[in-house]
């Protein structure tokens, strides 16, 4: 009976305890937002989502403009 009694305790915390860990992604510090390319910008496809190369940044579209990511 009592290590009926251990097992089930044990099976309790076990159950109860997670083995994940918590990620955590950082945000960039500061985001640039252009709200119009000038004409001279290019269209690339990188895995196929289109991004916007304009002085040798790449954009991507945004309901507020242009955002400049980091491939």
């Amino acid at each position: 009976m009592r290590y009926l009694v251990y097992t089930l305790v044990l099976a309790f915390a076990l159950s109860t305890t997670s083995c994940a860990r918590q990620v955590v992604v950082k945000q960039p510090a500061t985001v640039t937002v252009v709200k119009k390319l000038p004409r001279q910008y290019k269209i690339v496809r990188v895995n196929g989502k289109r991004y916007y190369v304009f002085n040798g940044r790449h954009h991507r579209k945004t309901k507020n403009g242009f955002v400049v990511v980091r491939l």
